[in-house]
């Protein structure tokens, strides 16, 4: 007896789950078919990106060989396609560009270059802020002082590792717009900063020596 009942109750639950295959077996194949689709999409994506990249690397090395062979306005071009591109790539190549046009003495162009790259939510936090203090240096001679020195002021706080190269450029400034005794202060304190790079130190204490005197 208790095989007919077990043979029932597998008969009952054969057909209950024919029943709910029938009802949403074609919902349970979209699943799985979505789920290979998505997989294939995903490899298929990181697989174009790595494309990318080394297509964008070999650019990279093309535009770097260029320069070497002082093929500068070519290598400029080169540099500036592959940073619209953004990247790591991208990033590396945009700051080449803004070098290739402050060697030609286009400083206009070289910061905008620089500003662009300061805008970009894309690149990493230090980019952006070495953006900005080559973007001060290629604008001092014939900019603003005031407005050079608001933005280079986030860079000198504490902790900043540009702070040094920041407080230096923020002296020059002053300087320029005739604010002696505050590039006078700047430039002792960065002399006495055991925290700054040497030659930063020593040309603080020959800009301050030669203030004082």
């Amino acid at each position: 007896m208790s095989d007919i009942f077990r043979e029932i109750d597998e008969e009952l639950r054969r057909d209950n789950l024919l029943k709910l295959w029938k009802q949403y077996g074609r919902y349970v194949i979209a699943a799985v078919v979505a789920v290979f689709v998505v997989a294939a999409a995903i490899v298929a994506w990181r697989e174009h990106q790595t494309s990318q990249r080394r297509a964008q690397s070999v650019r990279y090395s093309t535009a770097l060989a260029m320069v070497r062979e002082g093929k500068d306005a070519e290598a400029e071009k080169a540099f500036a396609a592959i940073g619209n591109e953004g990247g790591g790539y991208g990033v590396l190549a945009a700051f080449q560009e803004g070098e290739l046009l402050a060697k030609a003495g286009d400083r206009k162009g070289a910061a905008a270059v620089y500003d662009r790259i300061a805008a970009s939510s894309n690149y990493d936090r230090e980019f952006r802020d070495m953006a900005t203090l080559l973007s001060v240096m290629q604008s001092l001679p014939d900019g603003d002082p005031p407005t050079l020195i608001k933005r280079l002021d986030p860079l000198t706080a504490e902790g900043s590792p540009f702070r040094p190269t920041a407080l230096d450029l923020t002296a020059a400034a002053k300087l320029k717009s005739g604010d002696k005794p505050g590039a006078l202060d700047l430039y002792r304190k960065l002399a006495d900063d055991l925290t700054a790079p040497q030659g930063v130190r020593a040309r603080a204490a020959e800009m301050a020596a030669a203030l004082a005197s």
